[in-house]
């Protein structure tokens, strides 16, 4: 089971999203517990107590490491501007280095005192010995891979899959309406400009046996150049092989013809945006949607959830005889 894109976890908390997935293939319990190597050493992430006991050599109790971590917090910064002021203020200065400061520059290609603060708020830290990377009610995998689940999800009479065309505007004559879910620049020919992305390049490597006995490990050091390995025999453990297939993952600034992967959205990119989303709600008989389409980081159970609410919403609106919105979030910009 090789996930070719790098991997994919599926996890939520609503449960309409996983019923819906789960009409369509058998998920398997899946928790994703992933490993960090910082200055030679193999640390558990998320940052949880036994990674700080680890780490600073310590047998600290969760009140304790709380103080302790407490302690250790820059107070001298009130209103963090950016990550690292964030991070300081969050965790202090050794935890930060080792398991937030180079991954973040590896990953975004830019220090950290460039990036919001906003960005370090969804990284957990706990005071007990939860492990699990996620913290979702369901968490699984397909047990048959995400290729047979989309092959199920559009088996339908009135469903037409054509693989390999590219999209041209000559297309949406043929239709009542188009929903895009491809870059919205690309849409408009890049007319006001590139959205920027961090795109990434996989390796992969096939070894004997197991690599690195588990299925993701992160490499904080700045001098490893790559971000992560993945181990995909250990996403699928109720398959049995005696190789295993490992990926490198480097990530790097999208060019012309890469994938995009992860939108940049800081402010220069999010002025750019706002004059697509203008250029956006001006098309007649068009919606924008996911990832691409909004230039907004979304896991998979927010892309299916905004997909049922546009499926939803739009059927209402066509048997209302109303216009069908160009966005179906309150704005891309959000």
């Amino acid at each position: 089971m090789v996930h070719k894109y790098g991997p994919h976890i599926f996890h939520t908390d609503k449960k309409h999203v996983w019923d819906y997935v789960s009409r369509f293939i058998e998920f398997m319990p899946y928790v994703n517990r992933v490993k960090a190597i910082y200055d030679g050493k193999v640390y558990s992430l998320p940052i949880n107590l036994f990674t700080i006991n680890q780490f600073y050599g310590k047998s600290m109790s969760p009140s304790e490491a709380r103080e302790f971590v407490a302690s250790l917090a820059d107070l001298s910064i009130s209103e963090p501007a950016n990550f690292e002021e964030q991070a300081l203020k969050f965790v202090g200065r050794g935890l930060y280095e080792a398991f937030l400061k180079g991954y973040t520059l590896k990953q975004w290609g830019m220090a950290p005192t460039e990036l919001p603060a906003s960005v370090l708020k969804r990284l957990p830290v706990r005071f007990n010995y939860d492990d699990n990377y996620f913290s979702h009610k369901f968490q699984g995998m397909p047990k048959s891979g995400y290729t047979e689940f989309f092959d199920k999800c559009l088996r339908h009479d009135r469903i037409k899959v054509f693989l390999n065309t590219d999209f041209s505007h000559d297309m949406q004559n043929e239709f009542d309406h188009t929903f895009y879910s491809g870059p919205i620049d690309s849409y408009f020919l890049y007319s006001e400009g590139r959205l920027p992305y961090r795109t990434l390049d996989f390796v992969k490597e096939v070894h004997d046996n197991d690599y690195q006995g588990c299925a993701v490990m992160n490499y904080s050091d700045v001098d490893v150049p790559w971000t992560r390995v993945s181990e995909h025999k250990f996403f699928a453990p109720w398959e049995t092989h005696q190789k295993t297939a490992v990926f490198k993952e480097f990530s790097r600034a999208q060019e012309p013809g890469d994938i995009p992967y992860y939108p940049i959205r800081q402010a220069r990119e999010r002025t750019l945006l706002s004059k697509y989303v203008g250029l956006a709600n001006e098309v007649e008989n068009c919606s924008f949607l996911g990832r691409l389409g909004t230039y907004r980081y979304l896991d998979m159970d927010a892309t299916v959830a905004e997909a049922l609410d546009a499926a939803t919403i739009s059927k209402y609106l066509i048997n209302t005889g109303q216009k069908i919105p160009a966005f179906f979030v309150s704005t891309a910009l959000g």
